[in-house]
């Protein structure tokens, strides 16, 4: 057995999710660059309805999206999946037939109805080991930030030929073919364990929702998607009014992006190595203000549009990239998948409320309205994470071994919370499983080993 790369399942595992994640999401974003522009050619075409366009997805994603993840534990992975491809495919159609604005936003809705990112890395935690597991995870995640860049980029183009309708066409078709490399590609796991690190428990979200640094992350994802989609209500038709015709607008996309990364990946190591991760963070969330102040400023000008678009992709990609990772160490033990379902939740809501208010502001107050809207946002949110409390070198470990009786394990969880490095234990007797909070740099493995009797 290969202990040190992927197997042969482990790969075709994480080739046939990442590819499926990222359909789907390329299929969601695609419009977001260009309906602004082609939306006015419906006969009722509102700023107000654009933005709601842009965003219903996001409602049903936050409210589908941990239900979701609970089905798919009872009835299995794949049949969650597929469902909610096909029904992500019914969406698109909707979309592309509509002759009103008002059956975009439905199509959209049943765009995100299709909620199966639970299930797709609860898959890819059926389908992997432990010590290979990040390797797919971050090939998945690499997939959604290229499905992301790639929507900006081939939605202006594609737009310009196939118009609103055949992008619609056009991701009804990608969600037909990610149901066929679920059906021929994908790995069908015999044995299944739900993992708590992936998959929400009931019981605890209450409890995570009002955790006083997860809840600075929450609202840290929901005000970053919610000015992400609020902006895109109205930077399309600013470029547009800037001398960039809209089949043209990848050509701006493309280079921000691209050197958006050639800043924030040094940016990211830098923090990391000298341990300012929540000022590189805080500076992330300036250079947002920063962009929307030059856009407002400034926004007959193209050079400073393109500058304000790369500003804002730097800090956006930064933030987006290190917020999953700030969620991962705030966590506490055993409750990974609890909390990153809220933090998900949140984030789906975000985009939902970004578009109706983008809309309803431009549509009072045009472009102006609509940054000064997110400029304050974003103000708040940097005071807001001033709060905030980086604990380095914190990692969670997990054991599958645990004492049947529950007061054995109470006990159990005393002795173990008690151990050098530790900083939360949490025994769980029905599971059969300890799940650990732990600082690497104090933390002896073999002592935990010994008290739960592993070798």
């Amino acid at each position: 057995m290969n202990k040190h790369g992927l197997n042969s399942v482990e790969k075709k595992a994480a080739v046939s999710l990442a590819s499926v994640f990222g359909l789907r999401m390329l299929g969601l974003f695609l419009i977001m660059p260009v309906i602004a522009v082609y939306g006015q050619d419906y006969a009722d075409y509102s700023p107000m309805l654009i933005g709601v366009a842009i965003g219903a997805y996001g409602l049903t994603q936050a409210m589908l999206q941990i239900p979701m993840g609970w089905v798919s534990d009872r009835i299995g992975r794949r049949p969650v999946i597929v469902g909610g491809l096909l029904v992500f495919a019914a969406g698109s159609v909707v979309a592309a037939m509509a002759d009103s604005l008002v059956w975009v936003i439905v199509g959209r809705a049943l765009q995100g109805a299709g909620a199966i990112a639970s299930a797709i890395l609860a898959l890819a935690s059926d389908c992997s080991r432990d010590e290979q597991r990040p390797k797919v995870m971050a090939t998945i995640g690499l997939c959604i930030g290229l499905a992301f860049a790639l929507a900006l980029v081939l939605g202006p183009w594609l737009g310009g030929i196939v118009g609103m309708s055949g992008l619609f066409w056009f991701t009804a078709l990608s969600a037909l073919l990610a149901v066929v490399l679920v059906l021929t590609i994908t790995p069908q796991p015999v044995n299944r364990t739900p993992k708590r690190d992936l998959v929400a428990v009931p019981t605890e979200l209450m409890r995570l929702i009002k955790h006083p640094q997860l809840l600075q992350l929450n609202f840290g994802i929901f005000i970053l998607h919610l000015v992400l989609t609020a902006w895109f209500v109205s930077l399309p038709l600013t470029l547009v009014d800037a001398g960039l015709a809209a089949e043209q607008h990848g050509w701006l996309y493309l280079p921000t992006l691209l050197l958006s990364f050639l800043v924030m990946v040094p940016m990211m190591i830098i923090a990391m190595r000298r341990k300012r991760q929540l000022v590189a963070f805080r500076v992330a969330i300036a250079m947002l203000v920063l962009a929307m102040c030059a856009i407002a400023a400034f926004a007959q000008s193209l050079t400073i549009l393109f500058l304000a678009v790369w500003i804002f992709f730097i800090g956006f990609n930064y933030l987006e990239a290190n917020l999953p990772a700030l969620l991962a160490q705030f966590a506490p033990a055993g409750s990974k998948g609890s909390a990153s379902g809220v933090y998900t939740s949140c984030q789906f809501l975000g985009a939902f409320i970004g578009g109706v208010a983008g809309g309803m502001l431009f549509g009072k107050f045009g472009m102006t309205g609509v940054v000064l809207f997110c400029i304050l946002l974003l103000i708040i949110w940097l005071l807001v994470s001033a709060g905030m409390k980086l604990h380095t070198g914190v990692a969670n470990v997990s054991y599958a071994a645990a004492p049947a009786e529950r007061q054995m394990a109470v006990k159990l969880a005393e002795q173990l919370a008690e151990l050098p490095g530790v900083l939360e234990a949490v025994v769980l007797a029905d599971e059969q499983t300890t799940y650990l909070k732990v600082q690497r740099d104090q933390f002896d493995d073999q002592a935990a080993r010994r008290l739960l009797q592993l070798h």
